[in-house]
């Protein structure tokens, strides 16, 4: 029997600038390992959760500083806007810099601020730690989600930007959880001493990981899809890779040609009505889980820990199941279809609006709960697909600028939210007439995803 027959399908690739070439198996769905995903998984984990533990603890925070709703809100809102600041210069970084470092740098200043969090003297003090974790706490998106397209084939980007999606928004409701009862049982302030060690870890975590070669995702891609069999010369395979390499080192951008960047990145007409809709739902989803533990103390009757573990739970739940159902079957059908990741994301999103519309709208406490689990499902469904297909559409050269991008509409709207629940909640005496006025993004949002449909396949094939 020749053995060469059932040697599973290899090419020699130069994957880390500097390095010698490895021979990268091409029948597996993460060549380079799946231990990137995890330590990118674990950052964006730590920074949510560091995040909204003010929200699990906020009434606590509220009856020793004595702030209003509205205050309240502010603290999310210039927090967020903060961080749009620093957004664009971190794209120009990830797309010229070792973006494992400037993580790791990040991640460890998220700590110190954390500190500052919990030894604040008074309200003006706090607001203001929070505006600079702000401002810090955004900065590693677009070289997470640069290093994840370089790391993983279009094949199984859904599931590996599912990954870190389904860590990123699981920190929202184990931030709101953590914060409620251990602000409950131990204060407020030794919640952030909480997070303070796990944050330096993770931030040793990311020196362990290797820079790879930009566009190395989608070059392994276009092995697989050539049958999964390298060329007979394997050093021409090699030498090819490199000189792509080379070359794209010469065309690294300039600084000053970062606002050119973002005009070609809006040009793409599938990325424009992403951004539209993401923007749309963010901002529902920062108004609900901000306020969310809050609501159901007011309108169930809750203690804080309760309140806060439930919100949390549900919404964790949700997330979870969605997360990975969602990208699970937008990697096994993507191709298949037309335009099936913008179909699965806009289908996803109106489904959620409904069942957000439902939990607002009973006034049950276990079909409340069920309903926000739902809600939170489907928009971890859509949100994993959307951020694979942004990958899919902007060039591998452009990626950090374009997640810059991406990350800045996210954290505007996002900021938004907060604000104008905690506003309405005070004009209107109501969190419920507050919470109502979020369905109309959250719905919308769907519908602008679904226009997408038209052009993305169009898009992905010309990047």
């Amino acid at each position: 029997m020749d053995r060469t027959l059932s040697r599973p399908p290899e090419i020699e690739m130069t994957v880390y600038a500097g390095r010698p070439p490895l021979r990268v198996r091409l029948n597996r769905a993460a060549p380079l390992g799946w231990w990137p995903a995890v330590v990118i998984a674990l950052v964006s984990l730590v920074d949510k959760v560091e995040f909204y533990l003010v929200a699990g603890a906020l009434p606590l925070i509220q009856a020793e500083f004595g702030f209003s709703d509205t205050w309240g809100g502010a603290i999310s809102t210039a927090s967020l806007v903060a961080s749009t600041i620093l957004l664009l210069p971190a794209g120009y970084l990830a797309d010229t810099g070792r973006r494992t470092g400037l993580m790791a740098a990040v991640v460890g200043s998220w700590a110190l601020l954390t500190l500052g969090s919990g030894l604040a003297p008074t309200f003006a003090f706090f607001f203001g730690m929070r505006v600079l974790l702000g401002g810090a706490s955004q900065l590693y998106s677009p070289p997470a989600a640069s290093l994840i397209a370089d790391y993983y084939p279009p094949g199984s980007r859904a599931r590996a930007y599912g990954f870190e999606r389904m860590a990123y928004f699981a920190g929202t409701p184990i931030g709101v959880v953590v914060g409620g009862a251990v602000g409950q049982a131990y204060g407020w302030r030794n919640m952030f001493f909480f997070v303070v060690i796990p944050g330096v870890l993770i931030a040793a975590l990311c020196l362990t990981l290797r820079e790879p070669i930009r566009g190395i995702g989608d070059r392994i891609g276009k092995a697989q899809n050539a049958s999964g069999v390298p060329g007979p010369d394997a050093g021409t395979a090699t030498d090819e890779v490199t000189g792509a390499a080379t070359a794209e080192a010469a065309e690294k951008p300039r600084l000053r040609e970062v606002i050119p960047q973002m005009r070609y990145v809006l040009t793409i007409r599938p990325v424009r009505l992403v951004f539209i809709g993401l923007g749309l739902l963010f901002f529902g989803i920062s108004g609900i889980m901000w306020w969310l533990p809050t609501f159901l103390q007011r309108f169930n009757g809750l203690e804080v820990g309760a309140a806060a573990g439930i919100a949390g739970g549900s919404g964790l739940l949700g997330i979870v199941i969605g997360t990975l159902l969602g990208s699970r079957y937008g990697d096994r059908w993507q191709g298949r279809y037309r335009a099936w990741r913008i179909t699965l994301s806009g289908g996803s999103l109106l489904a959620g609006a409904l069942c957000f519309a439902a939990a607002i709208g009973v006034p049950f406490l276990g079909a409340r709960i069920a309903m926000f689990a739902l809600t939170n499902a489907f928009f971890g469904a859509a949100i994993a697909n959307l951020t694979a297909g942004l990958a899919d559409l902007l060039p591998a050269e452009r990626r950090g600028v374009g997640f810059a991008v991406l990350q800045f509409t996210l954290a505007l709207s996002g900021a938004l939210g907060p604000l104008l629940v905690g506003a309405v909640s005070d004009v209107f005496g109501s969190l419920l007439y507050a919470f109502a006025a979020l369905l109309v993004p959250a719905a919308i949002s769907g519908l602008v995803v679904l226009r997408a449909r038209s052009s993305y396949d169009t898009g992905a094939v010309r990047t």
